[in-house]
């Protein structure tokens, strides 16, 4: 699995006009995650990308959503496994199909929530607009 990690101040998810997801400024700092699935992932490793997310110390003051209770959005973003090193147009061969990835972020979803993590997401195969305020601006890239 792959994932973009963004500290966000807000962020939110928009599929045919109507938002689906979000974190609103008042709530605080949060984490916009993009996820990305392959092949050969599975739902140990979703559920280790969970953790990760819940865990890691990219928020104010080296705190991790656990320490503040911080929300996620969560985002499957398939163009993660994109492959551009033969000409210009990118080929999406690394990338799982809807029915091996689907149930993969939705584990990821599922094992952050079990954690206690408030998680607002996207729609699996929607054409999703992704509006957000990148704090500092954080950004990193997790592979597992």
């Amino acid at each position: 699995m792959r994932a973009v990690v963004q500290r966000v101040t807000q962020a939110s998810v928009t599929v045919d006009g109507q938002v689906t997801g979000a974190i609103d400024e008042g709530a605080g700092p949060g984490l916009l995650v993009l996820v990305g699935v392959t092949h050969d992932d599975s739902s140990g490793i979703a559920g280790k990308l969970a953790r990760k997310l819940w865990g890691l110390r990219i928020l104010d003051g080296e705190k991790s959503c656990e320490d503040l209770g911080a929300p996620l959005l969560v985002v499957s973003q398939f163009t993660l496994y994109g492959d551009t090193s033969k000409g210009r147009r990118p080929t999406w061969q690394a990338a799982a199909p809807g029915p091996v990835a689907e149930p993969l972020v939705d584990a990821v979803i599922g094992e952050l929530r079990n954690l206690g993590a408030h998680v607002e997401t996207g729609q699996f195969g929607a054409d999703m607009k992704v509006a957000l305020v990148n704090d500092g601006p954080v950004t990193l890239i997790l592979e597992l």
